[in-house]
């Protein structure tokens, strides 16, 4: 058995800074069949870094208290204080505040306790290819994101 207090998760924020408070709960307690992350996100942070999937997890949010608003294959999306959302794998999703309140949240994963870096795709713009279009990610070891898109192969950097 393993027990712990969320505020005594040490806070692991995305290279990208696009929030201020996420703590891996799944990490601190040593999860392996499914990925726990609680978030406080201020007015205009998001859950990740953008438009994305995950090719080989789904995705559930739990919003404690305050509003998200989820950008989704079908348009926006809200998700109020004790309602949740599940995305399939392979659905596209960006979760956000884009209201004044605070909002408090949970993000669960499965399966496993993390996803692979290779099996996210990310939906930005290509400056080669002049569109909106996939990418693929990747982290480095300087703790970065290498985009690399599939249609053309270019590649860049971020954090």
């Amino acid at each position: 058995m393993e027990k712990t207090a969320i505020d005594d998760v040490d806070i692991e924020t995305n290279p990208m800074d696009v929030h201020s408070i996420r703590r891996p709960v799944s990490k601190a307690l040593g999860f392996t069949d499914f990925a726990m992350n609680y978030f406080e996100l201020e007015s205009g942070e998001s859950f990740s870094g953008g438009y994305h999937t995950h090719h080989d997890q789904e995705e559930v949010f739990y919003v404690q208290s305050g509003t998200a608003t989820f950008d989704t294959e079908e348009g926006e999306v809200t998700v109020a204080e004790d309602e949740v959302i599940r995305f399939a794998p392979g659905e596209f999703q960006q979760g956000y505040n884009d209201g004044d309140d605070p909002v408090v949240g949970f993000a669960f994963g499965a399966p496993g306790a993390q996803h692979d870096w290779d099996q996210i795709e990310s939906m930005i713009f290509c400056q080669d290819c002049e569109e909106e279009v996939g990418h693929g990610l990747e982290l480095t070891d300087e703790g970065a994101f290498r985009m690399t898109c599939t249609a053309c192969d270019n590649a860049f950097t971020i954090g």
